[in-house]
């Protein structure tokens, strides 16, 4: 796909704050999942025994670390985006070797985050400024410990989490559900990265199935988002229930969907005003946040 041009020079949001696009639903499903009983115990123990130095050398040992003698045109790239989001403390970018096209943010201390080379080979130049821009806001919203919580989590299941203990197993789920919820979040900062609204929805498009500019139809998959969410009796939202369980992304269909109702909301052109938080403004008011946060859990937790 060829890449798109932006209809406004780029805009770079100075000191903004990661509350300006964290989804509402994102903070009450981490609030919840805080609440957890075993929730800091599971924490202290599991980073007790693993901590940041073993899950960066793995990375360090099977990937290429980017930078200006690696990978330089990706590393231009990623700075151009830092800049758009005004990121201060840049960190570390790997590109590692695997077909999925995808990527992550990982870490503790110092998070790093991680492309698959699926997605460098397939994505154009716009595709992937989002998928940075996405997982830079993953960094700057704080996700990286409770997604690198759930990696080390989901690989002890598969070994019945010895260790740890089946408590922990409450905790994985909790935080795979939350987890769904910051992916809303993280799409925005995309958005902002990127600020291309209709290139943004046509690389969820071809993440959700893949196929090129001239096999695919944006409104046709956006009809498609509408009719999945909307659609179906009390029986269906069961089994669209079900078919999150254990899932670490909202359907792409809905992430679109939900992405474009923001946009429409007129939250993305406010923030491109300048209207936004800033960093220096402290967090929002906390029952106004606790409000908004509340109402956004309610009525979307079935779908995402």
């Amino acid at each position: 796909m060829a890449d798109a041009i932006p209809a406004t020079p780029r805009r770079i949001l100075r000191d903004i704050d990661p509350s300006a696009w964290e989804h509402p639903a994102d903070r009450a499903a981490l609030m919840a999942v805080r609440r957890i009983p075993v929730f800091d115990e599971v924490l202290k123990t599991l980073f007790g025994i693993f901590g940041e130095k073993p899950i960066r050398l793995a990375f360090q040992a099977n990937a290429v670390r980017v930078g200006p003698k690696q990978f330089p045109d990706i590393w231009h790239h990623y700075v151009e985006v830092c800049e758009t989001l005004d990121v201060r403390d840049m960190p570390e970018l790997f590109v590692t070797q695997t077909p999925l096209v995808n990527a992550g943010a990982y870490g503790m201390d110092r998070p790093f985050i991680v492309l698959n080379s699926g997605a460098v080979r397939l994505l154009s130049r716009d595709e992937l400024t989002y998928l940075m821009g996405h997982e830079l806001g993953h960094v700057m919203s704080g996700h990286v410990l409770y997604r690198t919580m759930i990696v080390l989590l989901m690989q002890l299941a598969t070994m019945g989490f010895p260790v740890i203990g089946i408590a922990a197993r409450v905790v994985l789920m909790g935080l795979l559900e939350w987890q769904r919820k910051s992916e809303l979040s993280a799409d925005r900062a995309g958005l902002l990265a990127l600020q291309h609204p209709e290139a943004t929805l046509s690389t969820l498009m071809k993440l959700a199935g893949g196929g090129r500019e001239e096999e695919t139809d944006l409104n046709e998959f956006l009809v498609q988002a509408d009719q999945y969410r909307d659609g179906g009796d009390a029986a269906d939202m069961v089994f669209k229930v079900l078919n999150l369980l254990g899932a670490t992304h909202p359907f792409h269909v809905l992430r679109a969907a939900e992405l474009r109702d923001w946009i429409e909301a007129g939250e993305y052109d406010r923030i491109l005003r300048g209207d936004y938080r800033h960093r220096q403004d402290g967090p929002a008011p906390y029952k106004e946040d606790l409000a908004a946060a509340a109402r956004a859990y309610r009525e979307d937790a079935q779908t995402f």
